[in-house]
């Protein structure tokens, strides 16, 4: 248990459900690719618009989702986006055994579970800011953290596994079972949520939200001194990071001739990086404080992605990527929980849920934007060259990390966790 400390049976309900249901994530890791190549032999060009779609659509869609999340109980949200995924991803296998699965299916499945995420993200993250301590938000936030990285270790080789005995659909079936589990979780941690009060002139007890609401997230993170910086900071590395993730699948299992097995112990070993950086968030937060952990973490994760240019063949490439992706992984389990606490310590809860969905949205779309334009670049100067050009890039993003840390919010946004049993 990272940091030894309980943080309550209701933390503990949303933990177990957080679990299960990103091990089923990451069990169905590349699912749709699987299936749109093994059962409707798509191409790669059709492959490509499948991921990058999912992301700039599901985007656009979830767009009006943060001003409806935020007025509303946010457990219930959760619940329902659990609900709505499971039944996008059950309509995959009924429609495969019933011989009438079809790409635009694919494609409008991955924009409903895309939309659904950006929404349940919105919204755990407000339940979770009224749930725990702002003393604790590091720890539940390490907890999330060390839990996602152990799911990304086992899920993808159990399910590429699963897949090669039981059929293509077989991890998809999995994951929807794995956000059914996660509803019965989040229901059970039960609680009191009062209704959050709605702005004057949004409609009074109706549904309707203000034309405004919609930039109110974006309107805040532009406009507040730290969550500025950081804004662009973490959606820029993201951004570069996923954009050369299949031009490094390209140069590896391509040019250098490695084999899956091996590209998959270079990606899969590394995770052990994440569990231990997850770890050690909440002990380096106690001795230098969030604002110097967000910085140096911050820092040295911007360090590695460069290296990757330089990978050959043989062993000696294998242990490089090993060693640079450990290296990365390991910084990004210290940052993200710590800038995820800081986040909402930073955050008045009147607007947790148009905040974070308006920072996915603009993540996703990023994700999306920068993909295919590496996936341009790489097509005129080669995959090493592109790789080489983000690494150099990523380089720059420390100067986009904030230099100060004002005050947190007062101490009247930070009202008192509903006891906890």
């Amino acid at each position: 248990m990272v940091g030894g400390r309980s943080l309550g049976r209701r933390f503990g309900w949303l933990w177990a459900a957080y679990a299960v249901s990103a091990f089923g994530t990451r069990l169905a890791f590349d699912a749709f690719a699987l299936i749109a190549i093994l059962v409707l032999h798509a191409s790669p060009a059709e492959v490509s618009a499948l991921a990058a779609t999912g992301l700039a659509v599901g985007a656009v869609v979830a767009v009006p989702l943060g001003p409806w999340v935020e007025f509303r109980r946010k457990r219930p949200v959760m619940i329902a986006m659990d609900l709505t995924r499971c039944a996008a991803l059950l309509s995959v296998p009924a429609a495969y055994a019933a011989g009438l699965l079809t790409f635009a299916q694919l494609l409008v499945v991955s924009v409903v579970v895309g939309a659904a995420d950006i929404a349940f993200n919105a919204a755990s993250g407000a339940f979770l800011k009224a749930l725990v301590r702002p003393e604790d938000l590091v720890v539940a936030n390490s907890r999330f953290e060390s839990t996602g990285w152990t799911a990304t270790l086992l899920g993808p080789p159990a399910g590429t596994a699963a897949m090669g005995l039981l059929g293509p659909v077989t991890t998809v079936l999995a994951d929807a079972v794995s956000y059914l589990l996660s509803a019965a979780g989040i229901r059970a941690a039960g609680g009191d949520e009062p209704r959050p009060a709605r702005p004057e002139g949004s409609g009074g007890s109706g549904a309707r939200i203000r034309p405004r609401d919609l930039l109110e997230g974006w309107r805040f993170v532009l406009a507040h001194p730290t969550l500025r910086p950081l804004f662009f900071n973490t959606v820029l590395v993201s951004g570069l990071i996923m954009a050369t993730s299949p031009l490094l699948a390209v140069l590896m299992l391509g040019d250098l001739g490695f084999a899956p097995w091996q590209y998959g112990l270079a990606f899969g070993l590394p995770c052990l990086g994440g569990i231990l950086g997850s770890r050690l968030a909440r002990p380096l937060v106690s001795r230098f404080g969030r604002h110097r952990v967000v910085r140096t973490a911050g820092t040295l994760r911007a360090c590695w992605s460069v290296w990757l240019a330089f990978v050959g063949p043989g062993a000696a490439g294998l242990v490089l990527v090993v060693v640079v992706e450990f290296g990365l992984i390991a910084c990004m389990g210290v940052f993200t929980p710590v800038f995820a606490a800081y986040r909402l310590d930073r955050t008045p809860s009147d607007r947790v849920a148009r905040t974070l969905s308006a920072w996915s949205v603009t993540g996703k779309a990023t994700i999306a934007a920068l993909t295919g334009l590496w996936g341009l670049l790489a097509v005129a100067v080669g995959p090493r060259a592109a790789i080489a050009v983000a690494g150099v890039l990523m380089l720059a993003t420390p100067v986009l990390l904030p230099r100060h840390d004002p005050a947190p919010w007062q101490e009247a946004e930070r009202a008192p966790a509903p006891s906890r049993t």
